[in-house]
């Protein structure tokens, strides 16, 4: 828990409230998780991680540069962890200038400043399986948002179907995970093949990778989607945030559960 969410405890809500020290409608507000900066062109949710025990993060992509800065700057002002996604080299260093803790991952082009967990302490295992090289940045988003939210990832590179047996010198490594993430271009075969090696679920990925007739990633998708091995879901093509926080969700999970 950060300091913020300390701060803002319902416990420490209602004493601040007892003891005179804040008034009931900004109880109320704080209760029911209304906190929000408006900054005229986003509306940064303060409070996002009294709901959902996870902060907002930051899509960069089509945004201004200046306004995903200020975005970022505004959650960290809040005491906030600040995860951007498909952010751009320009972009980093105008946070890094301004914050020299954060930290740019070029390949998955995410932008991290301060952590929701201390390294040292993120549990579990997200295994995150990448069919190709050409696979590499979307898979690398997937692992940096599983590591930001608290999980401990395993990132396996270049396995797929093509040539089945680097997949098979890796599965004793993979079935260590609680959850495992597969991305895949092409027909997006990998994610079946790995369901039906696995006892955990597993997060597809289709990737808009390979030639003229996968059309931008729908091939590996509908692949995916029609795949017969059971224990598979599917997130959008290219989105390895979504699947990278809904492994970490299960995988964290696991962990509060046994």
């Amino acid at each position: 828990m950060t300091e913020r969410e300390r701060e803002t405890s319902t416990e420490t809500i209602l004493r601040s409230v007892q003891e005179g020290k804040l008034s009931v409608p900004k109880a109320a507000r704080l209760l029911s998780g209304g906190v929000t900066t408006d900054l005229g062109f986003a509306v940064i949710d303060a409070d996002r991680s009294q709901r959902t025990g996870y902060p907002e993060v930051v899509y960069c992509k089509g945004k201004r540069v200046e306004q995903a800065e200020a975005i970022m700057v505004g959650m960290r002002d809040a005491g906030l962890p600040v995860l951007g996604t498909r952010a751009s080299r320009e972009l980093a260093e105008r946070i890094g200038n301004r914050f020299p803790e954060a930290v740019y991952e070029e390949e998955g082009a995410t932008l991290t400043i301060g952590s929701l967990i201390d390294p040292d302490e993120r549990e579990g295992l997200v295994a995150v399986v990448a069919a190709g090289t050409s696979d590499r940045p979307v898979a690398c988003e997937a692992l940096r948002t599983a590591e930001f939210f608290g999980s401990r990832t395993l990132f396996i590179n270049d396995v797929g179907v093509a040539g089945i047996h680097r997949l098979f010198a890796r599965i004793e490594e993979i079935r260590q995970a609680r959850v495992v993430v597969t991305v895949a271009g092409m027909e997006g075969a990998l994610a079946s093949v790995v369901a039906g090696l696995v006892a955990v679920p597993v997060i597809a990925v289709p990737t808009s990778v390979g030639y003229g007739a996968s059309f931008g990633g729908l091939s590996a998708l509908l692949g995916m989607l029609s795949a017969c091995a059971p224990g598979i879901s599917v997130v959008n093509i290219d989105n390895g945030f979504g699947a990278g926080y809904q492994a970490n969700l299960i995988n964290r999970q696991k962990v509060k559960h046994g």
